[in-house]
């Protein structure tokens, strides 16, 4: 049976329509997802990427270095000291950098950047890439309800006007605000030797 015109059309609307609803909701709202969650984050780099890392808090400053000679530890440490660093300590940290998202973003003067917490700082991370390429991650204090903290990236040299003041993850406070010893590799330890007198004595050949 042959379908009328009209019933032809409306299958064919139909399925243009159909058609249209795929594209908006499974493809063009997933892309502007990405977009967006693009956007939001901070850096654009991967933690492969990063050769060094230089952080510094209101207790000492610590230089390390991706290790060029072995897989583990991942991580040296060349200041303070010379030691293999904690790769948990180290990936922890890597992991927000990378993965981190700014929840929002202020525009507040730049004269009164001390009342976040952001001048002096509470702690700040230099990162050098392997292509050379510098970024800055500047962590200030807790924001009112302690949900977030303030964060300054990628700050210019010279502040003035209106700056921008972003709220991030309250991690950022617990991965660079470690021990010394936290971003150290723990030893591990040599396996117990028995002493000579904690040998049985082999007994004696009877002639």
């Amino acid at each position: 049976m042959k379908l009328q015109r009209s019933t032809l059309i409306l299958l064919l609307s139909a399925l243009l329509l159909g058609g249209f609803v795929y594209f908006y909701e499974f493809y063009w709202k997933n892309r502007q997802e990405e977009v967006k969650q693009k956007q939001q984050q901070f850096f654009s780099f991967a933690a492969d990427d990063v050769q060094s890392l230089k952080i510094t808090n209101k207790n000492f400053t610590i230089h390390l270095e991706r290790n060029k000679n072995a897989d583990k530890p991942k991580w040296m440490m060349t200041s303070p000291e010379k030691t293999p660093a904690s790769d948990p300590s180290v990936s922890y940290l890597m992991d927000l950098l990378v993965q981190g998202k700014r929840d929002s973003t202020v525009s507040v003067p730049a004269n009164q950047l001390a009342e976040f917490g952001l001048k002096p700082p509470q702690a700040t991370i230099n990162l050098t890439l392997k292509n050379q390429k510098t970024h800055q991650l500047i962590v200030g204090n807790p924001n009112f309800n302690g949900s977030f903290v303030y964060a300054q990236i990628d700050p210019a040299a010279k502040l003035e006007g209106n700056v921008n003041v972003l709220l991030v993850s309250k991690d950022f406070q617990n991965a660079v605000n470690r021990s010394l010893s936290e971003w150290k590799q723990p030893e591990t330890k040599s396996e117990e030797k028995p002493s000579p007198s904690s040998k049985k004595p082999t007994p004696a050949k009877n002639k």
